[in-house]
């Protein structure tokens, strides 16, 4: 039971986890510890191997690394050529069944993982009354975990872990995602939101995005153009190589022999860090900041003025950052973002949004040279995906409390391929070594402290 007193001891408590938990940090460079494995350049420290996708930041150019626009690439293909080649398609299943299996479907196979994905695309009978709705929260992300390993017990075979049942799991996973995340905010919405709750049961004969909707909304009501717009941010949130943190949960815990479950909940988890998944809420936060204070989009002076507050830490939040600009491995483009601004734009016009997109496109102008004038930076910044995501979400009425769900249900088909890839190849535990500064002490008696 948390009580005033319990709350001011640990406060007090705190204090003295600082002082014995503090490391200096000339002590990573003295060490050569690359802090969050990565040098002071950016670069990350080589962990593994990896076929499931590439990012392009840097090209050798007459012998020199150069920054180039970022490429991002889906088992050989570049994402932008997937996405262009779909054309007004929905594409989720057939780039999912691309990461998972490694090689684009033909007719036949296309159509059989579809099917199988929608025979998946249900919940044990009454798993939404006994689980989902009996404990709501505000926090869909915990919910979902929740979720997850409640799902195990369901699963005989759970702890299994042989690639073609690991493969049926995940594909099961993928396919129940859009139900977790949206039958738990319906629960969250009606009992503490005090709102009505209507659940649907997914259409099969739908895509991904489509029950996304169809389910989100009482009257099941959607366009062709909202559905593809979400389709485009799910294939592009899909996958974004191994480095990634909720990525490299999925392949540290895969490492220790662990279920598909425990897995996935452990990838779920490490999304939900707003340093990670969560980005696309702060930018929704600051773009509602900027409009607040600058009232004109096309008054580029008025708005280089308040940017350059942001980064003063005068404004918004104080934290001096400008969301959803510059990103951990690109540096002169992020390719998701470049691509999605086209689809971004379509629904934009045809939601009425378009002075709110010329507040995204003069703050993409503009941000950039704001951050080089007040930060000395090694490499170039630019938009990333995050910084359009939740401008989509919002357009779509998706509520915020499921921006991050969303993410995850995009990113564990990459989840899903990398523990594949992992329990195919690998058969060491993932273990990297710290460097102990720790220092010896004589014991003191309990009566002589």
């Amino acid at each position: 039971m948390l009580t005033e007193q319990t709350t001011a001891y640990f406060g007090a408590q705190e204090a003295v986890c600082r002082k014995n938990d503090n490391i200096a940090p000339r002590l990573y460079e003295e060490y050569g510890v690359n802090k969050g494995l990565r040098d002071e350049k950016g670069n990350g420290v080589l962990a593994g191997l990896t076929n499931i996708s590439k990012i392009v930041s840097s090209k050798i150019v007459d012998g020199k690394k150069e920054s180039c626009d970022g490429e991002l690439w889906y088992r050989g293909y570049r994402v932008e050529k997937l996405i262009n080649d779909l054309g007004d398609e929905m594409g989720f299943e057939k780039i999912a069944y691309l990461l998972l299996m490694g090689e684009l479907p033909s007719p036949e196979e296309l159509a059989t993982f579809t099917k199988q994905i929608s025979d998946f695309r249900t919940l044990p009978t009454n798993f939404a009354r006994d689980v989902i709705m009996k404990a709501p929260s505000g926090d869909i992300m915990n919910s979902m975990t929740r979720s997850i390993l409640t799902l195990a017990s369901y699963d005989k075979n759970a702890n299994d872990t042989s690639v073609s049942n690991s493969l049926r799991q995940c594909v099961q996973l993928v396919s129940e995602f859009p139900l977790l995340a949206v039958y738990g905010y319906h629960a969250y919405n009606y009992y503490e939101n005090q709102d009505s709750m209507i659940i649907h049961r997914p259409d099969p004969s739908l895509s991904t995005a489509e029950n996304i909707l169809r389910i989100l909304r009482p009257d099941k009501q959607y366009t062709h153009t909202e559905a593809k717009v979400l389709d485009t941010a799910l294939i592009l949130h899909m996958e974004h190589g191994g480095g990634n943190n909720s990525t490299f949960t999925t392949r540290v815990v895969s490492s220790s022999g662990s279920d598909t479950y425990s897995v996935i909940a452990a990838a779920l988890s490490s999304l939900k860090g707003p340093k990670h998944g969560g980005a696309n809420i702060k930018v929704m936060q600051m773009m509602d900041d900027i409009r607040a204070h600058v009232t004109d989009p096309a008054d580029e002076a008025a708005m280089h003025d308040y940017l350059s507050r942001i980064v003063d830490r005068q404004a918004f939040d104080q934290k001096g950052l400008i969301y959803g600009m510059g990103h951990a491995v690109y540096s002169l483009s992020d390719p998701r973002a470049v691509v999605f601004k086209n689809f971004v734009h379509q629904l934009a016009d045809a939601k009425g949004r378009a002075r709110d997109f010329e507040y995204y496109n003069t703050i993409e102008r503009l941000a950039p040279k704001v951050i080089a004038e007040k930060r000395h930076i090694y490499k170039g910044v630019s938009t990333n995906v995050d910084f359009y995501s939740g401008f989509v979400y919002d357009m779509l009425g998706i509520p915020v409390e499921l921006y991050t769900p969303i993410f995850a249900v995009a990113r564990i088909v990459g989840w899903s391929a990398h523990r594949m890839e992992e329990l195919v190849n690998v058969d060491k535990i993932i273990r990297p070594a710290y460097q102990s500064i720790m220092q010896t002490r004589e014991y003191v008696p309990l009566e002589e402290r």
